[in-house]
């Protein structure tokens, strides 16, 4: 079964298909690629699949994938939220 799962990204740098970001994923920060997704912007919702951000999603759309995935028992709800990080934290 392949998972394609919302994090918050944090950080971008890079150019074309050397682009990268930090993506915060409940209580994980994760390096991904951005190579797909050159119109990501850091505090957006990105959707990622094996380590690359393959689509943008409003916080809305990844809350409800955060709740579909609680609902399934794989995700922790007091780790998973929408709200951007607090100020200096990453």
């Amino acid at each position: 079964m392949c998972l394609a799962v919302p994090g918050l990204l944090l950080e971008a740098r890079g150019e074309g298909l050397e682009r990268t970001g930090r993506v915060r994923f409940g209580g994980v920060i994760r390096e991904v690629s951005l190579a797909c997704l050159p119109e990501a912007r850091v505090e957006d919702y990105v959707l990622v699949h094996a380590g690359m951000a393959i689509s943008r999603l409003d916080a809305e759309e990844a809350g409800q994938v955060f709740r579909y995935l609680e609902e399934l028992g794989v995700a922790d709800s007091q780790v998973q939220t929408c709200e951007p990080a607090p100020e200096g934290a990453a």
